[in-house]
């Protein structure tokens, strides 16, 4: 354990890294797979599921929800780094990644500094990463991590609240996803 670390603290950061490793390993058989590319994604598919279920069942939110969030995190930027590996047949990879980017809307409202940044940092990176296999799936959250927390944005927590908004605050919202998503591209 570093100095100063709790106990807790160690079993996450280890559990974190034992959660990169595995999807490591799925992106390592994917690439190396002498299945069909349908086939290989569908099991790609189905085994990041099941690590992640695994993994994500360790903690309990309402406890303690940030270790999820690095959960998320590892697993969102994991999918982008073997998503040129998957087949654009396989109707189960977006489904996936659609899932992964809702569970960040589960977000706590307040994310300690460095957590946030490694947060945003990823979420740019695994943009990135699915814009060149020709997925703007991640726009959304990507546009939403930049900002200074993930409910900092009023107009997106009014949308969510059911709040009554003035088109022209959601228009502003969509056109920042819009421009976001074309000057990256």
């Amino acid at each position: 354990m570093a100095e100063g670390e709790t106990e807790r603290e160690y079993d996450t950061r280890k559990a974190i890294e034992e959660l990169r490793e595995r999807f490591q390993g799925l992106t390592t058989v994917l690439k190396e797979s002498s299945q069909s590319p349908l086939e290989a994604s569908l099991h790609f598919c189905q085994e990041f599921c099941q690590v992640l279920v695994e993994h994500a069942g360790r903690w309990k939110t309402d406890e303690d929800p940030l270790p999820l969030l690095e959960v998320y995190t590892v697993a969102i930027l994991s999918f982008a780094k073997a998503a040129s590996c998957l087949s654009s047949e396989c109707e189960n990879v977006p489904l996936l990644l659609e899932k992964l980017a809702l569970c960040c809307s589960y977000l706590p409202q307040h994310v300690p500094g460095a957590l946030w940044e490694e947060f945003q940092s990823s979420m740019k990176l695994a943009h990135s990463l699915l814009q060149e296999s020709g997925s703007t799936q991640l726009c959304l959250l990507s546009v939403l991590a930049q900002q200074d927390g993930v409910w900092s944005n009023t107009t997106l927590s009014s949308i969510l609240s059911n709040e009554t908004l003035k088109l022209s605050k959601v228009g502003s919202l969509w056109m920042c996803i819009v421009r976001s998503s074309l000057w990256k591209r």
